[in-house]
């Protein structure tokens, strides 16, 4: 099966003027359903990209761009002028990572990037101010229109817009990204990084999209539920203009209001529907912006869900309570790393299959690892309803180059809150695990939880473990989470104290071999069973003394690792291809689910 596939994607690529024997970078070493279908693609991700801000005008640049990428190329940090690309240059397909085999080129450490691509503005833009939008580049980007500078961004995890109005013409217009990425440590890089376990990954690894906008348009939304007064707060960045509101359920009209840009203002919604993992009901939301003659200069489309997340007594008990009740958060560890994307999904099919699967399985979280998703990983979490606790990918060498490496981090943390604040899935925010990279966690922990008031914070998941090569930050003391990982675990889990709830940030980790679906490296776990079977078993029994725990010692949230192998680790309930269901997955499905109904019984009152 795996020779076929092998064959069909040499056909694939042959047909589209490459060569197949002779190019590494067209073969993948473990490929998996989507490979095919992403690497012919002509224009990957033909998904809005941004689907809590969606306008109807938008044009993909998605697809093939040509690229030139090296340590010996031209520097791409910060260029003044843009390169002079060869007469016959490489061709990579945006937005995968120069390292990965769906890019077509499948090289390591490129430092430097260079990618080029021409465009024309459809006619029907005409006197709209246009915008091009990076989901991602990792680093470092620098964008030239026509040779001239646009404008630079800095982080490889958020998203940037630039107005390159001025810069364009009547015909073809020519866009050049330099992208830098040192991978060094000393930005915020997670597992891509010199002290990660797996392959780097660079450059452009989102979507990158053209959009029309009056000059007086609307930047960003930001919108918090509101369940004690039965309201939603709404807060429009746009600049001096009048904003209407209309909540939807469906066709009908929920809700509206009206207010100003800059300034907070209300949408009452009486009765709400909540939002929970059981029920993920979703409002349509659609924003109105208007000049102060009344004519209307943008709309968009939103939505949102109705739910709140805090800390409370339960039977003395600390624990997290969404929307005023105890619901056991039982979770996958999920790193988000593919065998033929890196970083990057090859499909939206692909993107959304994961929180499908985890949803199966009879989880109600994902602890998303070490990384950011495309905001559309996070629309299909509040659409299917899978609670979310999202990390900031850690800085690797903190205590190097301080004034610029901390700086960074805080930056880029901020970014990351910002850039997902509505999703109504992300419940909690981790800004350091295991102690990597890790700086003034306490005051750390705490301005995130004064920046963000309505979630919960985890300042370093698993406080207990520590690299070698450092000084332990330890537990930081404050934040909503005590937590501590076990390998393999559960037991010397965590407690509860007066403050914060206890937390199983990770264990588990047991692995299972599976022939012709395993990277092809040396291959390892924390453990291993030797058939499905045994390993359903292990399981079924590692969440049997979770439910322990969990009614004897105060335990409320439990991440198994993980959600598939990655690389060299097999200790995913899905193979690394996402072919083979590693476990039984309706028993998994069952255990879970039996746990959790028993956390439900553990409330007597659910009114806190």
């Amino acid at each position: 099966m795996k020779n076929t596939s092998l064959l069909i994607l040499c056909l694939t690529v042959l047909f589209q003027g490459n060569y197949c024997g002779d190019a590494a970078a067209q073969t993948p070493k473990l490929p998996t359903k989507w490979t095919a279908g992403a690497m012919s693609a002509s224009d990957p991700f033909p998904e809005y990209p941004r689907p809590q801000l969606v306008r109807g005008e938008w044009k993909s640049l998605n697809g093939k761009w040509d690229y030139l990428g090296g340590k010996d190329k031209a520097a791409a940090l910060h260029p003044k002028t843009p390169v002079t690309f060869p007469e016959k240059a490489e061709q990579i397909l945006v937005p995968y990572c120069p390292e990965s085999v769906i890019s077509g080129i499948a090289r390591g450490q490129e430092i430097n990037m260079w990618y080029r691509r021409r465009f024309e503005i459809p006619r029907n833009w005409s006197g709209k101010n246009i915008l091009i939008n990076f989901e991602a580049v990792d680093h470092d980007a620098t964008i030239f229109v026509n040779g001239k500078m646009a404008g630079s961004h800095a982080g490889g995890y958020n998203s940037f817009s630039l107005d390159i109005t001025r810069l364009l013409k009547t015909g073809s217009n020519e866009l050049i990204v330099a992208a830098y990425d040192a991978n060094d440590g000393r930005v915020p890089s997670g597992k891509n990084g010199p002290r990660g376990d797996y392959t780097f990954s660079s450059g452009i690894w989102q979507s990158v999209w053209l959009e029309p906008v009056s000059p007086d348009h609307i930047k960003s939304i930001r919108l918090l539920p509101d369940l004690a007064h039965s309201r939603l707060q709404v807060s429009v960045d746009a600049g001096a203009s009048i904003v209407s509101a209309v909540a939807l359920e469906g066709k009908n009209v929920v809700s509206q209001a009206q207010g100003s840009s800059g300034k907070i203002f209300y949408l009452p919604i009486a009765n709400p529907k909540l939002w929970s993992p059981e029920e993920p009901f979703l409002y349509d939301l659609k924003i109105t912006l208007k000049d102060n003659n009344g004519k209307i200069t943008d709309e968009i489309s939103s939505y949102f869900g109705m739910r709140d997340i805090r800390l409370g007594k339960v039977s003395g008990t600390m624990r997290p309570l969404l929307n005023g009740k105890f619901l056991m958060q039982l979770g996958l560890l999920d790193q988000g790393y593919w065998p033929d994307g890196i970083l990057t999904a090859p499909t939206e099919e692909a993107l959304k299959s994961d929180i499908a699967f985890t949803k199966k399985a009879g989880f109600n979280l994902i602890r998303k690892h070490m990384k950011t998703e495309p905001k559309r990983f996070y629309y299909w979490a509040d659409k299917l309803g899978m609670l979310v606790w999202q990390d900031m990918p850690a800085i690797w060498y903190q205590n190097e180059d301080t004034a610029k490496v901390r700086p960074a981090f805080r930056r880029e943390l901020k970014a990351m809150m910002d850039e997902h604040y509505n999703s109504p899935s992300i419940i909690a925010w981790v800004p350091f695990n295991e102690n990597w990279g890790a700086f003034d966690v306490p005051e750390i922990t705490d301005w995130v939880k004064k920046y963000d008031p309505s979630r919960l914070v985890n300042g370093n998941s698993g406080f207990n473990n520590n690299p070698g090569y450092q000084k332990a930050a330890g537990d930081p003391g404050n934040g909503d989470f005590v937590d501590t990982h076990i390998y393999i675990g559960p037991y010397e889990a965590s407690k509860p104290d007066a403050k914060r709830a206890a937390s199983l940030g990770e264990f588990g980790g047991v692995g299972l071999f599976v022939r012709d679906h395993m990277w092809p490296v040396e291959n390892n776990a924390y453990a291993y069973e030797p058939t499905q079977t045994a390993l359903t078993d292990r399981y079924v029994l590692l969440m049997s003394q979770v439910e322990q725990l969990m009614k004897y010692q105060g335990l409320s949230v439990a991440v198994y690792t993980q959600t598939t192998d990655v690389e060299h680790e097999v200790n995913g309930l899905l193979t690394y291809d996402r072919e083979v269901e590693k476990m039984d997955i309706k028993r998994v499905s069952e255990i879970n689910r039996a746990v959790i109904a028993e956390g439900k019984k553990l409330d007597p009152n659910p009114a806190h």
